[in-house]
């Protein structure tokens, strides 16, 4: 075996309580490692450089998957809307009138993937302590009962989603 093969292996996140919740965490980790890996190809002033094409810019793209993140584990999951993990990282409301993403501009790729950081850390701090039990509880919300189980399912494909623009956008941007 060489030291150069891949290991293509979901290990459970280290510090969680159980271990379905920790292969979940994982995945959501392994997903968040590929954007930023994708991010890492690009020169740090494309963050607000305009497409063109009528579409959002790499800091709107990540500022709202920080943004969904923590809404979706610290209201629909933890029923906590107003939590300083939320209020002090995101200033801005998602979406603008008509349903587009909120523009994030003037912030430097180093600020929006330390919010990622910030929103991930929250995030983990909040579901590693969950038994089985509590990750797969519905809890009722006013617009539909939501697991923990199912908000992260949400957030990993959220996350994958959006990677589509950002990807079409490392291209554009990448010297």
């Amino acid at each position: 075996m060489s030291g150069d093969r891949a290991r293509l292996v979901l290990d459970p996140l280290p510090g969680s309580v159980d271990p379905e919740v920790a292969r979940w965490l994982a995945a959501l980790e392994e997903v968040r490692r590929d954007t930023l890996t994708m991010i890492a190809t690009i020169p740090a002033d494309a963050v607000d450089r305009d497409p063109g094409d009528g579409g959002d810019t790499i800091g709107t793209v990540l500022y709202h998957v920080a943004l969904v993140e923590l809404d979706w584990v610290f209201t629909d999951v933890l029923g906590r809307e107003d939590d300083p993990a939320m209020v002090d990282l995101l200033p801005h409301d998602s979406r603008i009138d008509g349903g587009r993403l909120t523009p994030v501009r003037g912030e430097s790729l180093q600020v929006h993937l330390d919010r990622l950081a910030h929103a991930r850390s929250a995030v983990l701090a909040e579901l590693r302590p969950m038994t089985s039990g509590e990750f797969h509880r519905a809890r009722a919300r006013a617009q539909a009962d939501v697991s923990a189980v199912w908000a992260v399912f949400h957030l990993i494909d959220h996350e994958v989603e959006h990677r589509v623009r950002l990807s079409a956008l490392c291209d554009m941007f990448r010297d």
